[in-house]
């Protein structure tokens, strides 16, 4: 029985809360509540200030009037004070006034209320207080000041309040809906962030998924807005680059092992089996096993400079990196091979600039050195008489360790290609070797962040090994 597909109400609902999950609505979701708080204390200290300004001007008010109706008092006795407070508590406004007499009896005021106990303890209150009518009980608030006049009179000042509630009532209604406001853009910005958040992430899942079934050329998009997913996805992309590129090595070196080393394998197997067919005498059978002896070593060379130079590619040197001097390097691994040059009837010349400073790993840039000698060696000794010179000289930033020779040279258009493994020229196929010894070299560059060369020496080859310098102080 065929199963009911989910209706799609449901799908946008798993959407949604797929939406809610995320780690963009997350923040959204945070940084709303966190603007929101601080918009409360804000809007509330400012609602505080204000009431503390309006209460402050209220009880300034009251002293300055109290101050002006004590005067009339002192100079027109009771009769010029009722009169005085008789007109001001006719006038329009906030403003409360009572006089009464030494018992609490009323005299002359807007005021027909308040609470026990006020007129009878003079000060500063805020209260409930009744004006107009008996019949009318309608209760409103006021800051109030008592104040007793010579003879026990009582003075009574007061503003009522209503004003500042209002605008204190006026400040969180304003509040109540910003903040609702706020909450309102901040959920539908942090739904709109995460969704295009989503979508691209979505969109990245999707590729390395590709990726992961096999299709290491999969690519992560790059949008073009150069924001953190772009560098994430450009960085990911050169990485997937370098994982195909180790790949294709790894299937290259493969290949050729399987093809170049196919034959000095069958040569030692053949050697070793002539050996038991024919050797009568104990010196032929000497002879054979050192024959056998030595392609043995021929291979376990290969293979040794085979994980070196996998080591490298990876990016991790035998024994770390120091600060040493290139020249001397340089000028140590030419004196070892000045014999073999002038056995072969060449001449060898040394440049070196002195302090050339760099951080890396002295046994691997020696042994880079040395093959790129030895390689000179082997295909520039061609003409009796030729010049192997070696160079290690400072350049914009780098140090530059040459060498040169007056050999065939290497045609440009395979200049690029001999830095793979296992790739010799068929005018080299017939010399000792097996096409690692540039391959290392150019390993050995990249592992210290340079790079590896090959020009025209017009005629001849020259070789260029190019290091970041390291500054001496």
């Amino acid at each position: 029985m065929t199963e009911a597909p989910a209706p799609p109400q449901d799908g946008r609902l798993a959407r949604l809360g797929k939406i809610f999950r995320t780690t963009a609505f997350k923040l959204s979701l945070a940084y709303l509540v966190l603007f929101a708080l601080l918009a409360s204390l804000g809007l509330g200290y400012v609602a505080w200030n204000a009431r503390r300004v309006l209460d402050d001007q209220i009880v300034s008010t009251i002293d300055a009037e109290i101050n002006g109706l004590s005067e009339q008092y002192t100079a027109g006795g009771l009769r010029r004070l009722i009169a005085v407070v008789e007109r001001r508590a006719q006038e329009p406004g906030a403003s409360l006034y009572l006089v009464t007499t030494p018992a609490g009896e009323h005299v002359v005021g807007n005021v027909s209320r308040v609470p026990s106990g006020i007129l009878s303890h003079p000060g500063q209150y805020e209260s409930v207080y009744g004006r107009g009518s008996e019949s009318d009980r309608a209760e409103h608030r006021a800051i109030m000041r008592v104040y007793t006049l010579a003879g026990g009179f009582r003075l009574l000042v007061g503003r009522d309040t209503e004003e500042r509630d209002r605008l204190r009532a006026a400040i969180g209604n304003t509040f109540g809906s910003s903040l609702a406001l706020v909450v309102l853009l901040g959920v539908v910005g942090g739904w709109f962030v995460a969704s295009r958040v989503l979508k691209r992430v979505d969109d990245m899942t999707e590729t390395t998924r590709t990726i992961m079934a096999g299709n290491l050329d999969g690519r992560l998009r790059v949008a073009g807005t150069g924001d953190e997913l772009d560098r994430l996805a450009q960085n990911l992309n050169l990485m997937l680059e370098r994982i195909g590129e180790l790949m294709r090595g790894m299937r290259e070196v493969s290949d050729n092992i399987a093809h170049d080393l196919k034959t000095p394998l069958t040569r030692l197997r053949n050697r070793a089996d002539e050996a038991l067919r024919t050797v009568q005498t104990p010196d032929e059978l000497r002879a054979a096993l050192e024959g056998v002896i030595e392609d043995s070593d021929g291979l376990i060379r290969v293979f040794n400079a085979l994980l070196t130079i996998a080591r490298l590619e990876a990016g991790s040197a035998p024994e770390g990196f120091r600060r040493f001097d290139a020249g001397e390097v340089a000028r140590e691994v030419a004196e070892l091979y000045e014999p073999l040059v002038e056995e072969r009837g060449l001449t060898l010349s040394v440049t070196i600039e002195p302090e050339l400073i760099l951080d890396g790993n002295r046994e691997l840039v020696g042994q880079a050195i040395a093959n790129l000698i030895d390689n000179a060696i082997k295909y520039g000794g061609e003409r009796e008489g030729g010049e192997i010179a070696v160079s290690a000289r400072r350049g914009e930033g780098v140090i530059r360790i040459g060498v040169a020779d007056h050999g065939p040279g290497i045609p440009e258009t395979e200049r690029g290609r001999v830095l793979d493994r296992f790739v010799r020229l068929d005018a080299a196929r017939s010399r000792p070797g097996f096409g690692l010894g540039l391959s290392l070299v150019n390993a050995v560059a990249r592992l210290h962040g340079g790079r590896f060369d090959l020009g025209d020496n017009a005629p001849g080859l020259a070789a260029e090994l190019s290091l970041p310098e390291t500054s001496a102080g």
